[in-house]
């Protein structure tokens, strides 16, 4: 019995490397910068859906999300607020990201804007309802809410959320399409291919 599936080619495992190094960076906790960069969670979640594609590597970003998230709160409990029963309203919301980034790359519209922007808007828009609303109703923290007594909470939240999202993914964008006009990088062709 061979674990040939375990194996990642060269371009993934490069790739997976780049979003963990910007995940640590910018990560909510900001344990690992003097200067605490806006979390790119989001961003690299629906990146990693358009390049990675594979439910394993989903997981492997997740599970260092939440390495960060533990750990951060083990050197200071202050960190650990977010870390309730709502956390795991995370999953469905990354996970709208993730399988976003795979549409679009499925239907190799990354660089179609007119298709690429309400697409990325729902999924961010859709990914806000989810961690928001998991978090206010299964936090605790807000005493037994309905869902409807929770859609009234977190909305202030929303403009901030989207801008820094569409930030780092606008910066995707612009070096993702750099890359392709210009066939910057010779393992690109292994991206646009697979």
């Amino acid at each position: 019995m061979t674990f040939q599936y375990l194996r990642l080619k060269t371009h993934e495992t490069l790739f997976l490397i780049i979003l963990s190094l910007v995940l640590i960076l910018t990560r909510g906790s900001h344990i690992t910068t003097f200067y605490s960069l806006p979390d790119a969670s989001l961003a690299l979640f629906l990146v990693g859906g358009i390049y990675l594609k594979n439910i394993r590597f989903f997981l492997a970003l997740f599970l260092l999300g939440l390495v960060i998230d533990f750990g951060a709160s083990a050197f200071d409990p202050k960190l650990g607020f977010c870390l309730t029963n709502g956390y795991w309203g995370l999953i469905p919301a990354y996970g709208v990201l993730w399988l976003s980034g795979y549409f679009l790359h499925h239907k190799k519209s990354i660089q179609k804007l007119s298709i690429f922007i309400p697409i990325v808007s729902i999924a961010t828009i859709l990914a806000f309802i989810i961690s928001t609303q998991t978090y206010y109703m299964f936090s605790g923290r807000f005493g037994n809410p309905s869902f409807f007594e929770s859609v009234l909470h977190g909305w202030e939240y929303l403009p901030q959320y989207f801008l820094t999202s569409f930030t780092y993914i606008a910066i995707f964008w612009l070096i993702s399409y750099f890359v392709n006009k210009n066939k910057f990088l010779g393992f690109y062709k292994k991206f646009k291919s697979s």
